[in-house]
């Protein structure tokens, strides 16, 4: 039976895997803070440049109240659409570290004792980002889509981790607008009732990888965004038009928390998946709203290749995620009590293995070395409060 799998933005399984003690690294292994230059491409300091770093074009207070309520509840998963058969291929069997392990701690467990929880509590830092596609009428609600993000360990507890086709466009070669980010979101009954208990984060710098931007390849499709610090809305309809108050709230990390960070780990690895799946399955049925946070959990396995993406070295796990989960983290060793784990992947592509019209696996990038490059140039940007 042939096989298929679709870029989809859904969230990834979250890794738990044993013994993250070897080549710890801490919070603030990254070194030095580096600035960025409004629009402008930063590379890492390596022969080639690595890593693509790119100031959001659109204005952090433009973002936030461009998303009003009834615009954040018509918003869509972001679904590319895009299937393939990969009848016949074999596993890539490329999956392999490029050095040594290394992790980087949730935030509040860099010298905390763990404990146990026997329920699946979910993440405080997962959540969704909502942005416009670039190069199109922001006003049209077609143009209005989300995906599945979380927060991440940062030297300023300001990042977000997410899959890059949910942060930049290879059809129109450019990053998303109007990009923020709103962790545990709840999708209310109506526009009126949705939540978002920890504030809003506007993007301030893209961070993604060189062979994602330049050669669309989704070996690398994995982001790490810094976001300015986060304001509470209270918004008041007056006619056709909202008006809107706002208070400041302070670092993403210091009200959500933020996941570790890992890579260079085994390809065969208990995880749990997060995120907010929305979309139809491959035969029309739509199981999700989206409206609220999903898991899924089970262990990982290599996946097949597919040169149309020029994906090699893919990690999946069994889960029936659809549209909305892209971005979502992939978590090893989560400790549910703490809410917190590794991560150590980002829901990038879903499956369908066995031909039933119907995913059943989502994977994720290998993190390797480049996945780290990445994540250390992020996590030692500044970024502060929201200009106003």
């Amino acid at each position: 039976m042939s096989s298929r799998a679709r870029r989809i933005a859904i969230p990834l399984a979250g890794l738990m895997a044993i013994g993250l003690t070897a080549g710890t690294v801490s919070s603030a292994a990254a070194g030095t803070a580096t600035s960025t230059a409004a629009a402008t491409t930063t590379s890492s300091s390596t022969a080639r440049s690595d890593v693509v770093s790119r100031n959001a074009a659109t204005p952090a207070e433009q973002a936030v109240r461009f998303w009003t309520p009834d615009r954040v509840k018509r918003a869509t998963d972001h679904n590319d659409g895009l299937d393939l058969t990969t009848k016949g291929l074999k596993r890539a069997g490329g999956e392999t570290p490029d050095g040594p392990s290394g992790s980087v701690p949730p935030i509040g467990a860099e010298k905390a004792k763990s404990t146990k929880s026997k329920q699946v509590n979910l993440p405080n830092t997962v959540g969704r980002v909502f942005f416009t596609l670039p190069k199109a009428d922001p006003r049209n609600p077609k143009n209005w889509r989300y995906c599945s993000a979380t927060s991440v360990q940062g030297k300023y507890r300001n990042l977000v981790a997410t899959s890059a086709h949910c942060v930049y466009d290879t059809k129109k070669n450019t990053f998303y607008d109007n990009w923020v980010f709103i962790p545990s979101y709840w999708d209310g009954d109506t526009a009126w009732t949705g939540k978002a208990p920890y504030g809003i984060y506007a993007a301030k710098t893209f961070n993604a990888h060189d062979d994602f931007v330049v050669k669309e390849d989704y070996d690398y499709d994995y982001a790490f965004v810094s976001v300015y610090n986060g304001i509470k809305v209270d918004w008041e309809k007056a006619g056709k038009r909202w008006r809107w108050t706002v208070k400041n709230v302070g670092r993403l990390g210091d009200n959500v928390g933020g996941q570790g960070f890992t890579w260079n780990r085994s390809t065969k690895l208990n995880v749990f998946s997060f995120g907010y799946p929305a979309g139809q399955h491959p035969d029309g049925d739509r199981p999700y709203t989206g409206r609220t946070m999903k898991w899924c959990y089970g262990k990982t396995k290599p996946m097949p290749e597919s040169k149309k993406y020029n994906l090699q070295e893919h990690f999946g796990v069994k889960c029936a995620f659809t549209a909305g989960a892209s971005g979502g983290p992939l978590l090893v060793n989560y400790n549910s009590a703490a809410r917190t784990g590794y991560l150590v992947g980002v829901n990038s592509v879903a499956w369908d293995t066995d031909g039933n019209d119907r995913y059943d696996h989502i994977s994720s990038p290998y993190f390797n070395g480049d996945t780290y490059k990445v994540y250390k140039a992020a996590a030692n940007r500044w970024t502060g409060n929201m200009p106003r």
